[in-house]
């Protein structure tokens, strides 16, 4: 090759590569910063980020403060086990037989015992089949009470429809006050009166409700003061109807201080006073 081909060829490549550094900025994936007027923009500095610490869960809390080398003691490995299933249901199932045993009136929410025949001393007196009564609903009666199941059926029925919900944010109740059950004697002990339903067996007086921290609700101090008038006034009202006659102090003095429930039965219907 001459010297003139060979000079022909060197500044053939040198225009090549001239030209494609040219076309650089234009083609590569990286481009090149271009010559000529630019502004340096300042970087912004990135904020920091401060994460948010929540507070662990108690099972997280537990695992980390519990020895790795000490196991998971569950219900059935626990030095101090919880009540497994079938202990919780073989206790309900002993409770509920132990009160199938004491109940009466075919009811196991009624509890007491069967008294029998009951004679009075005059002929208008007596229960036919008495029994006699210890609580209802799970809430006790003061004193056993005896009298015949339709009574003891209403009893139970309105303490469980009206008595315990309306003492339920107040209570629970525990106690009925009982003023009087079976008594053969005349309507308000008068001379020459007709035998009280107290002497047949089909009435009770309730004078008090006492609450589970010992609080008693009595009839005569709360009829007119509140809150216990209001509450008192919906117990005396829910009477109407398990029973057929309900006297409160507003029916007379004889029964300023407490309920008088019985289940006489009437063709207008309930008396309630």
């Amino acid at each position: 090759m001459t010297g003139f081909g060979r000079c022909f060829w060197m500044c053939l490549a040198v225009w090549v590569a001239t030209t494609a550094n040219a076309a650089a900025p234009e083609s590569s994936l990286v481009p090149l910063t271009r010559p000529g007027n630019y502004e340096v923009v300042a970087a912004i500095p990135t904020p920091k980020i401060r994460p948010v610490l929540r507070p662990a869960s108690p099972q997280v809390t537990a695992a980390a403060i519990r020895p790795t080398e000490l196991p998971l003691l569950g219900p059935e490995n626990s030095i101090r086990p919880f009540l497994r299933p079938e202990e919780l249901e073989q206790q309900i199932f002993f409770k509920k037989r132990k009160l199938r045993k004491t109940s009466v009136c075919g009811d196991i929410d009624i509890q007491g015992k069967p008294v029998g025949q009951v004679k009075g001393k005059i002929k208008a007196c007596g229960i036919k089949d008495a029994v006699q009564i210890t609580s209802v609903s799970g809430v006790r009666l003061s004193r056993p009470s005896t009298m015949d199941c339709g009574t003891a059926q209403a009893l139970n029925k309105w303490v469980d429809k009206t008595v315990i919900p309306t003492f339920k944010r107040r209570g629970p109740v525990v106690e009925l006050q009982v003023a009087a059950h079976y008594a053969c004697r005349t309507r308000n002990n008068r001379k020459g009166a007709r035998i009280s339903e107290h002497g047949k067996g089909r009435a009770i007086d309730i004078s008090g409700f006492k609450m589970a921290d010992g609080e008693v609700v009595m009839v005569l101090n709360g009829w007119r003061k509140n809150p216990s008038k209001k509450q008192l006034t919906k117990i005396w009202r829910g009477a109407c109807g398990p029973f057929g006659t309900v006297l409160g102090p507003n029916s007379d003095r004889y029964h300023r201080d407490h309920f008088h429930l019985d289940t006489a039965r009437y063709r207008s219907g309930a008396y309630c006073r």
